[in-house]
């Protein structure tokens, strides 16, 4: 089975949630600076969610061009991973439109961390197919960074209960880590 399908279905639900949470920022009402800055949580759940939408969409790219072929697992795995993604938008509205209240913040990193099981699962099911010693296994390894970034995604969860702003901030430490391009599957591809 090819894979271009996949690749342009997912980049074209990935612009679509990008999309929805662009149309959730209301502009303010009154003509003037403090009724932009009321509107600082939106707007920083927004970048947030952003960014981690586009690291997902980065590293999905980068594993899609490593895999030579997909069946009927990876397009489940992906799936999976799409619906998790898809819905960033309404946890990233709760939470910024509840200024990062409590429930809004854990929900928020649930679906983190359903992202990014459903990441690391897809991964899984690609590395079944291509086979332990393609050089996308060779790249990703034990996937260490993916692992610390779930554990996490775990701890914040836990923490937002002592503060949800410690949970924030350990979500947007995640995401920062994942800023940086992960360059093992670029270097693989490289010398295969």
């Amino acid at each position: 089975m090819q894979k271009s399908r996949l690749e342009a279905f997912s980049d074209g639900v990935i612009a679509i949630i990008i999309t929805i949470m662009v149309l959730e920022l209301k502009v303010p009402h009154a003509p003037d600076l403090p009724a932009l800055f009321a509107l600082w949580p939106i707007f920083l759940s927004y970048a947030l969610s952003f960014l981690n939408v586009a690291i997902y969409w980065h590293n999905h790219h980068h594993l899609l061009h490593a895999t030579r072929q997909v069946d009927g697992r990876i397009l489940w795995a992906n799936t999976n991973l799409l619906f998790w993604l898809s819905l960033l938008p309404f946890t990233t509205g709760w939470m910024g439109e509840n200024h990062f209240a409590l429930w809004p913040v854990v929900v928020y990193g649930v679906d983190l961390l359903a992202c990014g099981l459903s990441y690391f699962l897809l991964t899984k099911q690609i590395l079944r197919k291509e086979g332990p010693h393609s050089a996308l296994a060779k790249a990703l390894g034990r996937d260490k960074k993916g692992i610390i970034a779930l554990l996490c995604y775990l701890l914040a969860i836990a923490l937002a209960f002592v503060h949800p702003l410690i949970a924030g901030a350990l979500y947007v430490a995640v995401a920062l880590m994942w800023f940086v391009p992960d360059s093992r599957i670029e270097r693989a591809m490289g010398q295969s």
